[in-house]
């Protein structure tokens, strides 16, 4: 453990001298705490076991099968449960991707629409415990600092927020699945989220206006976490041998699909678009998922025209393996698409006994 301490101290210093990261400092208690073995690991899936140096064998609760070489195994603790990652690394041929092309908009009131139509709603996990997470923080404060009631009573809010944080993710990964399974070539907007949800409060001289409404919209944005679902559909992509393409997102929901007319006046109202040059009529959504895909063509399109090729981007795939076109791979790199390689090591997290780690 001393080892990969100093390991990962060596990183630290290495990202803050390459300017990829601030200065290293020490981890606060209680925030992500874990240990991890570099060797020394047994794995026994058949019984559910696991071996770790100095602590001996213990028992896991089994959610997927471990397949390929055991790396590095790290133990962390969430809430008072023990959880255990162990990242593998085994050959895999990336498969080629049979669907088609999507593009995707991003919203609250619908979570994400595609250009097909479709749409998924959003499950706005803090906004249903919210009421039941401010009771608890206001029992909180009539209790007595670090006394056992106010130790219970915190440890329920941390039990809360995790099951929140539980929910959201779980829907992230079911959606983030469906449609990267279904579609080779996903488009979706390179939202900046942290600008969008900056407060409006202001200063002194300058305060803020709508500051209450504002805060609720950015509560709304930040309980989507539309960069994590965006992570999740890159790499998920990339495993089933399809590329996401990140575009633009002025003016999405303000250009008429059909004529590519450009103007306020054209979003009607909150979820109606109705352009007023040519009078094409729909869902607000659904608008932004099609100029977002069209964007997203036009992305590729000139990328591969660029690099001297003529076929459509989604027809290109990366096999695992095998060498691959340069040109192709700087055009896709250059329009912001995903190269990366599947990765050859995975890890998990499996639940494991907190009384037989003590």
């Amino acid at each position: 453990m001393l080892q990969q301490s100093l390991k990962d101290l060596e990183s630290a210093f290495k990202n803050f001298f390459q300017q990829c990261a601030d200065f290293p400092k020490f981890k606060k208690k209680g925030l992500k705490e874990s240990f991890r073995f570099p060797q020394g690991c047994k794995l026994e899936q058949q019984n559910n076991r696991l071996y770790l140096p100095k602590i001996g064998w213990v028992r896991y609760r089994n959610s997927r099968d471990v397949v390929g070489e055991i790396k590095n195994v790290t133990v962390s603790q969430k809430c008072g449960r023990f959880f255990v990652s162990i990242q593998t690394e085994f050959e895999y041929k990336i498969p080629t991707h049979k669907g088609g092309e999507i593009g995707i908009d991003m919203g609250i009131i619908r979570f994400a629409t595609l250009s097909s139509g479709e749409f998924f709603e959003p499950l706005n996990a803090f906004k249903t415990y919210k009421g039941k997470l401010a009771k608890l923080q206001r029992q909180l404060k009539n209790k007595v600092k670090f006394s056992r009631n106010w130790q219970k009573l915190k440890a329920k809010i941390a039990n809360l927020h995790h099951k929140i944080a539980n929910c959201r993710k779980d829907f992230l990964h079911q959606t983030s699945s469906k449609i990267s399974k279904n579609h080779a070539m996903i488009y979706v907007e390179d939202l900046q989220v942290s600008t969008m949800s900056t407060s409006a409060k202001g200063d002194a001289e300058q305060p803020g206006k709508n500051v209450k409404q504002k805060s609720g919209l950015n509560r709304a944005i930040l309980d989507q976490s539309w960069f994590e679902f965006r992570r999740q559909l890159d790499y998920k992509t990339q495993w089933q041998g399809g590329f996401l393409v990140a575009v633009p997102p002025q003016n999405t929901s303000r250009t008429c699909p059909c004529c590519g007319h450009i103007a306020k006046e054209n979003r009607q109202t909150q979820a109606s678009f109705e352009c007023v040059e040519c009078g094409y009529t729909e869902n607000v959504d659904v608008v932004g998922a099609l100029n977002v895909l069209e964007r997203g063509r036009a992305i590729v399109h000139a990328s591969t025209i660029r690099a001297g090729h003529v076929r459509r981007a989604c027809e290109v795939n990366f096999i695992g393996g095998q060498q691959q076109e340069p040109t192709e791979s700087s055009s896709l790199l250059a329009m912001g698409a995903s190269r990366n390689p599947r990765p050859l090591v995975r890890g998990g997290c499996q639940p494991i006994s907190r009384l037989l780690l003590v």
